[in-house]
């Protein structure tokens, strides 16, 4: 309990700046093993460290162009989500789930990453498992006890959602606006019915993110040359939100009344990605100034229309472009943020990740 403490003070002290905390490094004889615990994950290419399949994007140049130096399966030119909340709890990224027989087995002692580029709750127009297919294969490695319930009991799942469900809603239906709510209602109880599971296998806390301004990526935003984001998708952001925080409040409301020994009220974060966005975006905007940078605006293009980031023609031609300084943009490509995008939502959240400690 006392050295929980201790990561609480540092927690509230340390600067939001900070990328990474102290005790990550193993060569530091500090803090790195103060709080032992697993990362499992579940969701989509926001936290996808590797289980998309070697066709898709992000195992092309330039993804991966910042870390590790080349692509990895990350959607992103270096680290994203999965990495930094792993990173705050003191323990390397977990695993990918499709590495599984091929990793190093020490290298399972640190949860496991099950989450596929493109998926969401239900499927979508991506080949990659849905949530539910994801948590699968989660209780059958706890079912053949490659993770034990001790193992379990301190460690912490990261449920990453950012819109894959309504980006195939919008394509598939025609009269969006009337069936929208309901279909928002739809995707909320079955992520809290995937929360529930995972909770019921026995990880100790969870963290689940809110919807980012869905209306500000790239791809919505550059029918106006990157300058103004979409009303109408940040409205279904807000929704859902809406939704997701009134849902979860219902949950720890029920276990008052049942007197449940369920813990839902300490077991359970949310990440607030809506907030943490805006307030990035506000604040690299902000640091631009005047200059031509805008934090709207992806680093990596396709070259001409029809072609994105990553797309190299059968003679090696590139068919997409980079920006002068990918270090200090926000968004990576037309959905993705970059690793400096990462960086800073991260130092956004990183007061609501202190609950997991």
């Amino acid at each position: 309990m006392e050295k929980q403490r201790v990561l609480l003070f540092f927690c509230l002290l340390l600067p939001c700046s900070s990328s990474f905390l102290p005790w990550v490094s193993s060569s530091e004889g500090g803090l790195e093993n103060v709080s032992p615990k697993r990362l499992f994950v579940f969701g989509d290419s926001y936290a996808d460290t590797g289980n998309t399949e070697k066709s898709s994007g992000a195992w092309h140049l330039p993804y991966g162009a910042t870390f590790p130096g080349e692509p990895s399966g990350r959607f992103s030119d270096g680290l994203v989500l999965t990495d930094y909340v792993a990173s705050f709890l003191g323990i390397k990224s977990p695993q990918p789930y499709s590495w599984r027989n091929d990793a190093n087995q020490t290298l399972l002692q640190h949860g496991m990453n099950f989450a596929y580029g493109g998926t969401g709750v239900f499927d979508t127009m991506a080949r990659e498992p849905n949530m539910t297919t994801q948590i699968d294969y989660f209780q059958s490695l706890v079912e053949q006890n490659v993770y034990t319930k001790h193992d379990l009991s301190s460690s912490v799942a990261l449920v990453s959602l950012a819109g894959n469900d309504y980006a195939a809603f919008a394509m598939k239906n025609a009269n969006q606006e009337e069936e929208l709510p309901s279909f928002i209602t739809s995707v909320i109880d079955q992520l809290v019915h995937d929360l529930k599971r995972i909770k019921g296998l026995g990880v100790g806390k969870i963290a689940v993110t809110a919807l980012e301004p869905l209306g500000c990526l790239p791809q919505l935003t550059a029918v106006s040359s990157f300058k103004n984001c979409s009303s109408n998708w940040n409205s279904i952001s807000r929704l859902h939100n809406h939704k997701l925080h009134r849902s979860l409040q219902e949950l720890k409301k029920n276990e008052s009344v049942t007197g449940s020994s369920s813990s839902w009220s300490s077991a359970l974060v949310v990440l607030d990605l809506h907030s943490a966005f805006v307030s990035a975006l506000s604040m690299l905007r902000h640091q631009s100034g005047n200059s031509s940078e805008n934090p709207l605006k992806p680093c990596c293009v396709g070259a001409t229309e029809g072609y994105s980031c990553g797309n190299v023609g059968d003679k090696g031609v590139k068919n997409y472009v980079l920006c002068d300084h990918p270090e200090t943009s926000f968004f990576w490509d037309n959905i993705h943020p970059s690793q400096n995008g990462w960086r800073t939502v991260y130092s956004f959240l990183r007061s609501s990740l202190c609950h997991l400690l």
